[in-house]
């Protein structure tokens, strides 16, 4: 199964989570494309099958920049071969933020379900304030991931 990872970070934080989720899934036996600008294009000939976001939050509970491009042209565009594949969404935050707290990874959830896919796990947020090491506390959370998409 070729799973497509799309990555949004301000710091490069979500940027580690995604590429250690990436071989993750490759240990596991599945394709990934990741890129941290990738383009439409480059998605569309990827061909996935599955989608993994890994996203910060900036500003007032916003996608930061280095995601916009590609979340606006996909939201514009919503490829309908996309519709009824997996996906799942882990998001950044600091619960400090409050009401805006993981904003980013709850815009992709819902870009998501506009595109029709199947969110096959809640969201993990991991909150700074609380997390040293984001990659090792999202693997537990990464090997369901991988559990439900072998379904």
């Amino acid at each position: 199964m070729k799973v497509a990872i799309l990555s949004g970070s301000v710091y490069g934080t979500a940027e580690e989570v995604a590429r250690h989720a990436a071989s993750i899934l490759k240990a596991a036996g599945f394709e990934t494309f990741y890129n941290s600008r990738a383009t439409l294009a480059e998605l569309q000939a990827f061909g996935p099958e599955a989608f993994l976001a890994v996203t910060s939050t900036t500003g007032m509970g916003e996608l930061p920049d280095n995601l916009q491009p590609l979340y606006f042209a996909i939201r514009d565009q919503l490829p309908a071969a996309w519709r009824g594949l997996p996906g799942a969404v882990i998001g950044l935050g600091d619960a400090s933020y409050g009401d805006t707290f993981c904003g980013g990874g709850e815009q992709m959830r819902e870009l998501f379900a506009e595109l029709g896919l199947r969110e096959v796990l809640p969201m993990l947020r991991l909150d700074a304030s609380e997390s040293v090491t984001p990659e090792a506390d999202a693997e537990p959370w990464l090997v369901e991931l991988v559990d439900a998409l072998h379904q």
